[in-house]
């Protein structure tokens, strides 16, 4: 399993406990771990978007974008 692989897979496993996706990008264990280009292409990521929905992860982006 690749980083990239293992971070997407903490997205998922942390939005399907209850937590939001703007929570989880601002997590220190997510930040710590990738840049802001990595957190984006995350975002991109069909897993990640089945997970959390496509107007969620497009709204991340651009606050990610923004920060």
């Amino acid at each position: 399993m690749s980083k990239e692989d293992a971070l997407a897979a903490y997205i998922i496993r942390e939005h399907r406990s209850g937590r939001s996706l703007e929570d989880i990008l601002d997590d220190a264990y997510l930040k710590n771990r990738s840049t802001e280009e990595q957190r984006l292409r995350l975002l991109e990521r069909p897993e990640v978007i089945r997970a959390v929905g496509e107007d969620t992860a497009a709204m991340a982006a651009e606050r990610v974008r923004a920060s």
